[in-house]
């Protein structure tokens, strides 16, 4: 019986040694990732010497200098690569941006040699990039990545050099509810790539479908290099404060201009950088017009206050999404969840409402829409509290559900939607708010110390809403009272503008306006003299405001603003099924005589002279950007694509394997 015995347990061992072989390769697999995940470090790339200390190979310093005035500026940022290493290197960094940055210029600095930049189709550009890199010539490229994500590279490096690259930008000052502000990107929140079938974004994939040189992975690091920011601010009226809610600040006053810095000289790249201006009580205007002559051509950027002649309240059905996909895990859910829960105390009677979580997959509180009652809000509020951060990102089924239907009669449908704005593709998020819009509004609540401001824009002009970014715990009430504020009453709809002579303005689709919003836009005119007429009409109220173009103020930048505008509508019209060959050709041309980066074009800088053997090696090496503060998720989703597939595929092997063996232990091998 004994040797019956040990034969069965010599089976059972055989049939669990697959098991042991992919349990061990899963150690290893996760120990890669794990490592993966340490060796790099945001600005740093690391090492270990023998002795076993960590020693920098490459790291990057930033500086960042905003010049100010009114409703424009201009910035640049200085990147100092610096290779401590004992081999040449190529250097790949991610750059996040301003949304609707207009990039325009880019200069490669070694020691005392300046490369100016130039404007390149971007299948030539990168051509002459890689070709450079490897015949040993210094080079940098900078090219469009994703909406507001740039990808800076530079080759050539040698060891114990720095090398110097600046890239200059212009972009619109925002204004609303009696301030204006400037958000800068020091980092950006990692991108979930959305499931098959929720939309491709077809315009990024025709532009870089020529290389794979542009990746769309994610790599992030808690360990922030620091950064520098100055700005010159020129407000043009008199200021009653000057503030940041997202840094300390160190403001210094001549005369009617400040020099702003941050207070402790730099910051760790972890986060938005925010300043904000308000102006003093009275003194804030009620229209501007800007306008830049540039090679016979004339280009205005107008802005108009309406008055708070707005309709009053509607009953309204309010659908509250919010974001519980693994990115929002930490800081941002806990804002998510307190927003959400001050639209939950807001409701009145006659209001309608539900309440929609997304992650991997959409859940919804009730079927639809009910009537507002104490103890269904009471529910609401006790789920919304249970909510935990997990999974993807995956919006779309979410959206479709909150737009399913229409409202009852006398009701208005506002669907406010918190989210971090992690998605790698948006283009059928767009494709989706456009088609089934009807008459509902979208009003995203952007989260987080760094969410993904593009998308939130766009979002809201194109769901016809407003939008609000909640950074910090402390901002969530007085964000969501601008918020209740917009959702109270209707806005000024149907707008349209009467240009004199003729006109290429943009956005060609008018927002809808709520109380505290201008109307900005910017335009290509044959005729600056004259007046420009603006009118909205709704059942609700007629509204109209006539603005004198003759006494504009000159200012650098609109027309560039107005190409990086016209590029941007072209590039969505492919989503709503232009011809991608035809758009191409359009932003070529209109890129390329403004010298502004596009999907489809690139700055490239190349120094002649090579500075290496080419038989001597070159070694590649991306820098990682910064994990957003705040941030739990970075273990989440920092491992890459195909390894969590890898992964997941061996856990089924072993739950097979599991299955298997419970399966031979069931078998009666044992005599009775």
């Amino acid at each position: 019986m004994k040797a019956k015995r040990d034969e069965t347990n010599t089976d059972l061992q055989r049939g669990f040694e697959p098991l042991r072989t992919i349990f061990a390769v899963l150690i290893l697999l996760l120990g890669f990732a794990a490592a993966a995940r340490a060796e790099t470090g945001f600005g740093t790339i690391k090492a270990t010497a023998r002795d076993g200390q960590p020693f920098e190979l490459v790291a990057l310093a930033s500086e960042i200098h905003y010049q100010i005035g009114g409703l424009v500026a201009e910035a640049g940022i200085r990147q100092r690569f610096s290779n401590s290493s004992s081999e040449w290197v190529e250097v790949q960094y991610l750059l996040p941006l301003p949304e609707g940055a207009a990039v325009h210029d880019m200069t490669l600095r070694v020691g005392e040699r300046v490369i100016v930049g130039e404007i390149r189709e971007k299948e030539q550009a990168r051509s002459e990039y890689v070709e450079a890199a490897a015949s040993g010539k210094r080079a940098a490229l900078v090219e469009s990545d994703r909406a507001n994500l740039f990808r800076t590279a530079v080759s050539n490096i040698a060891p114990g050099e720095t090398i110097e690259i600046e890239v200059r930008w212009w972009q619109q000052i925002a204004y609303r509810d009696d301030r204006f502000a400037l958000t800068l990107p020091l980092t950006y929140t990692p991108r979930h790539v959305a499931k098959a079938g929720a939309g491709a974004d077809k315009q990024a994939a025709a532009a870089n479908s020529v290389s794979p040189a542009t990746t769309h992975d994610d790599l992030h690091s808690a360990v922030a290099p620091r950064v520098a920011v100055s700005i010159d601010l020129d407000p043009g009226l008199p200021l009653r404060r000057v503030e940041s809610p997202s840094h300390a600040l160190k403001v210094t006053r001549s005369g009617t201009r400040y020099a702003i810095a941050l207070a402790d000289g730099s910051v760790s790249a972890d986060r938005d950088f925010v300043l904000e201006w308000a102006p003093v009580l009275g003194a804030a205007p009620a229209s501007a017009v800007l306008t830049e002559t540039v090679d016979g051509e004339t280009y205005a950027m107008v802005m108009m206050l309406p008055d708070s002649q707005l309709a009053n309240p509607l009953p309204r059905e309010l659908i509250l999404v919010i974001d519980t996909s693994g990115s929002m895990e930490g800081e941002s859910i806990k804002q998510a969840r307190a927003a959400l829960d001050l639209a939950l105390v807001s409701l009145r009677p006659g209001d309608r409402f539900n309440v929609i979580q997304f992650n991997s997959v959409t859940e919804a509180l009730f079927p639809d829409a009910v009537a507002m009652t104490p103890a269904d809000v009471a529910l609401a509020r006790e789920w919304v509290a249970g909510l935990r951060a997990n999974g993807g990102t995956e919006m779309l089924d979410a959206l479709r559900t909150a737009l399913r239907g229409t409202p009852p009669a006398g009701h208005v449908r506002q669907v406010v939607f918190a989210t971090d704005g992690a998605v790698d593709d948006a283009a059928g998020l767009y494709e989706l708010i456009d088609r089934d819009l009807g008459q509902s509004r979208l009003f995203p609540i952007g989260i987080g110390s760094a969410p993904n401001a593009q998308f939130i824009e766009r979002a809201a002009t194109s769901g016809r809403g407003s939008s609000v970014v909640i950074r910090g715990a402390g901002e969530v009430g007085e964000r969501m009272r601008e918020l209740f504020a917009k959702l109270d009453r209707p806005a000024l709809r149907d707008l349209a503008l009467s240009w004199p002579g003729v006109a290429d303005s943009y956005p060609q689709r008018l927002p809808d306006l709520y109380a505290g919003e201008p109307l900005v836009v910017v335009a290509r005119l044959s005729n600056l003299h004259g007046t420009l007429e603006a009118r909205a009409a709704n059942k609700a109220t007629t509204w109209s405001k006539s603005l004198p173009l003759d006494h504009a103020a000159s200012m650098p930048g609109i027309a560039r603003l107005w190409a990086q505008r016209k590029i941007e509508s072209l590039e969505q019209s492919i989503d709503r099924g232009a011809n991608p060959e035809d758009v191409r050709d359009q932003v070529l041309r209109l890129a390329i005589e403004h010298h502004l980066i596009s999907a489809y074009t690139s700055l490239i800088a190349v120094e002649q002279a090579p500075a290496r053997d080419s038989a001597e090696d070159l070694a590649s090496r991306r820098i990682a950007n910064g994990l957003p503060a705040g941030s739990l998720a970075y273990a989440a989703t920092a491992t890459s694509a195909p390894l969590l597939e890898l992964v997941g595929l061996i856990l089924l092997l072993m739950a097979a394997l599991l299955a298997w063996a419970a399966r031979r232990r069931a078998t009666p091998f044992l005599p009775v």
